[in-house]
């Protein structure tokens, strides 16, 4: 298509396109707290004009501080591409080789208005996961990747394209660093600070590094989650009749209804944006809407009692349904819910991830900007409150709950709720279990140190440690990965996970499959080899006979005695 050949010649300048700002038919994000201070905010405008020709920061200088003032950040909308965003046949971008046409394609995958939760704040999903900070950096991209070579490597740091640099057609053709922080500064509050000065992105797990899989790649894996906790829990493989009940229907949380259904049993999921509900409800992810408590415990009561397999939206605050169920359960005896976790965006719980039950959705997305330290202490109170909730019905009614590593645990317990905390030396473990020691098992032996979900059943200390990730991400670059990123917070949170993740090009030739091999093989056999470390039975097994197989690997095994 020829307007994709625009993606070849950078930031569109001569003419300057119109500054349309934002488009008033689509959802926004959240407007940010900035907190600059005057020469801070200065900064900032300097550093999003370094990206244009002198004689153009006269015009650009003025918008772009008021996007900063407005807004929080600098995206410059005036430059959002004309066209839609979505992923064309491969062959359609222009690019020199096909690693730098896939890696295009990938963007644009992500930033696809029916795919991406805030297309034009560049936020693919969990509320501020970015594939940008901003435009110049998505039309510089391109160019780069449209150049790219067999014998180059691109860099990007958190959004920033570097450049493009010599290296071997065996290399890596992208390295990608996302919010990678000096450690004492990893902070949340660091964090909104420098994300408006323009120097470090959170891009989530898959948004900053172009490869989100949506609620299609995540209900195979919500599903097992759902039918074991059933399994575990309930002691059944039969799940008529049962409700599980959750929050969240963005990106990764909207495959919560679908994967339910899948299991045979009733699902309530809960979500205070009537546009992403709709988006779920119109994509066949949900089956019902309801905005109303009493018609809502009706429906559960009737499909409860009919064993009718559905998925029910519920628009409303979580908050408001798990304290009805209280009163429920005190006036008449009755346990409605079987099964409960929550998926709210709790990795940044201030900026739009968890909405305080006092408030209704546009009351909240105003105070965010206007009153943030009031916002904040309402949320917190609701955290508390759904906590206080949680634990009446797992303690008086049949219910069991998990935390889904989505930081909600944490959040509730820096919040002061009630969760009877245990400080331990691998952590602090709380009255209920992450879904990964609970019920998934053994699976994510990836390199992922993420001591709230991932690595939460890691038991000797080094829960915190994320050397692994490290070392993981270095060997899938040296051994052939498309492309490679390193990552401060994936799905849990500013500061509190270092997670690496890779893209590979599989084009059916010998080399591909070299590479393949190669990278899979090291990205599982350096997490098992830490997790036989840790003293993880089924790890040593593993890797005991993953030697016995080839020569070449040397693992140490702990004795014994540990």
């Amino acid at each position: 298509m020829s307007f994709l050949s625009a993606l070849k010649l950078g930031i569109p300048l001569d003419p300057l396109p119109e500054n349309s700002g934002r488009n008033p038919n689509i959802v926004h994000a959240p407007n940010r707290v900035h907190n600059l201070n005057e020469k801070e905010c200065d900064l900032a405008v300097q550093n999003a004009l370094r990206y244009f020709p002198t004689q153009l920061h006269a015009t650009l200088e003025p918008e772009f501080r008021r996007e900063l003032n407005d807004y929080g950040h600098i995206y410059m909308y005036r430059f959002v591409p004309k066209f839609e965003l979505k992923a064309y046949p491969l062959e359609q971008y222009p690019a020199k080789c096909t690693e730098g046409a896939c890696i295009m394609l990938m963007i644009m995958n992500n930033l696809d208005r029916d795919v991406a939760q805030f297309p034009q704040e560049l936020v693919t999903y969990g509320g501020n996961g970015q594939v940008f900070s901003n435009w110049a950096q998505f039309w510089l991209t391109m160019k780069h990747l449209s150049q790219l070579e067999r014998t180059q490597t691109m860099v990007l740091n958190s959004g920033h394209p570097l450049g493009t640099f010599p290296s071997l057609e065996t290399s890596s053709r992208l390295i990608i660093s996302n919010g990678n922080m000096v450690p004492n500064y990893s902070s949340r509050e660091n964090y909104d600070r420098y994300f408006a000065l323009g120097v470090t992105m959170y891009g989530q797990m898959t948004a900053g590094s172009f490869c989100y899989i949506g609620p299609q790649g995540i209900v195979h894996g919500t599903t097992i989650t759902v039918l074991n906790a059933a399994r575990k829990y309930l002691n059944t493989d039969d799940m008529s009749g049962k409700v599980f009940l959750s929050s969240g229907l963005g990106g990764m949380s909207g495959a919560q209804p679908k994967a339910s259904v899948i299991c045979g049993c009733i699902s309530v999921i809960a979500e205070v944006s009537l546009e992403a509900l709709l988006k779920r409800q119109r994509q066949g992810w949900v089956l019902e809407v309801i905005d109303d408590l009493d018609k809502l415990i009706a429906r559960i009561k009737e499909a409860k009692g009919n064993k009718v397999v559905t998925s029910i939206g519920y628009h409303g605050n979580v908050v408001n349904l798990w304290e009805r169920l209280v009163e429920e359960h005190k006036r008449t005896g009755e346990s409605l819910i079987e099964l409960a976790s929550d998926q709210t965006s709790c990795h940044c719980p201030f900026t739009g991830g968890y909405y305080p039950a006092e408030l209704d959705y546009e009351s909240a997305n105003q105070m965010m900007k206007s009153d943030p330290e009031k916002f904040k202490q309402l949320c917190q109170s609701s955290l508390i409150r759904q906590v206080r909730a949680i634990n009446y019905l797992t303690e008086n009614g049949k219910l069991h709950f998990w935390d889904y590593g989505n930081a909600f645990l944490l959040e509730a317990y820096r919040a002061g709720a009630e969760l009877s905390p245990k400080t331990t030396p691998f952590g602090i473990e709380f009255r209920y279990p992450s879904y990964v020691q609970h019920i998934m098992g053994d699976i994510f032996s990836l390199g992922f140190d993420s001591p709230y979900r991932e690595t939460s059943n890691i038991y000797d200390g080094s829960a915190f440690t994320a050397d692994m990730a490290l070392t993981t991400c270095i060997g899938n670059a040296t051994r052939g990965a498309t492309w490679v990123a390193i990552h401060n917070g994936g799905g849990v949170g500013f500061g509190e996970v270092i997670n690496c993740g890779f893209g590979m090009v599989l084009d059916g030739t010998d080399e591909a499959q070299r590479k393949a091999m190669n990278v899979l093989f090291w990205d599982v056999a350096n997490g098992l080899s830490r997790r036989s470390w840790s003293g993880n039975e089924n790890a040593m097994k593993t890797i005991a006979e993953i030697q016995k197989d080839n020569d070449n690997i040397k693992v140490r095994i702990p004795s014994e005695k540990f």
